[in-house]
């Protein structure tokens, strides 16, 4: 896959994601684009079916808009992966209703091990913060 074309879950079996599925009524519906520092990007202004507390995005949410940001970014590597260790850091409460930007890239490669980092950010201020590691999927395993 081409680094300066969108990452699509379909081409990769990821259609049901929860934050990025097509086929999934309930996503976010994100869609990550090639970013110009060699990683992904997105703007997205999640629905109050992720909120934990009234008007804030519950905490698996975060999480897992980082690690849906680390799984595209590898995707637009050419790379197959599951997490196999994820690190979250919570500074500011992150808004139901507000646009909000998630970008990811890769740390460092040692296929088949890539650790990544991931930010969300509203307004130029960093809400949360994720660093992974990934295992490249063995394609022979799993059909």
């Amino acid at each position: 896959m081409s680094a300066t074309t969108e990452s699509s879950g379909a081409a990769h079996g990821h259609e049901r994601c929860l934050f990025c599925g097509e086929k999934n009524l309930y996503s976010l519906g994100l869609s990550f684009q090639a970013d110009p520092e060699k990683g992904v990007r997105t703007r997205f202004r999640p629905h109050t079916g992720f909120q934990g507390y009234t008007g804030i995005l519950h905490g698996g949410a975060v999480a897992g808009v980082l690690d849906a940001a680390m799984t595209h970014c590898l995707f637009h590597a050419g790379v197959r992966a599951v997490t196999v260790d994820l690190h979250v850091r919570f500074l500011k409460p992150a808004p139901c209703r507000e646009e909000m930007d998630v970008r990811a890239w890769i740390v460092s490669a040692k296929p088949p091990l890539y650790r990544l980092r991931a930010e969300l950010s509203r307004d130029n201020t960093m809400l949360a913060w994720a660093e992974a590691k990934f295992l490249k999927e063995d394609r022979s395993e799993n059909p």
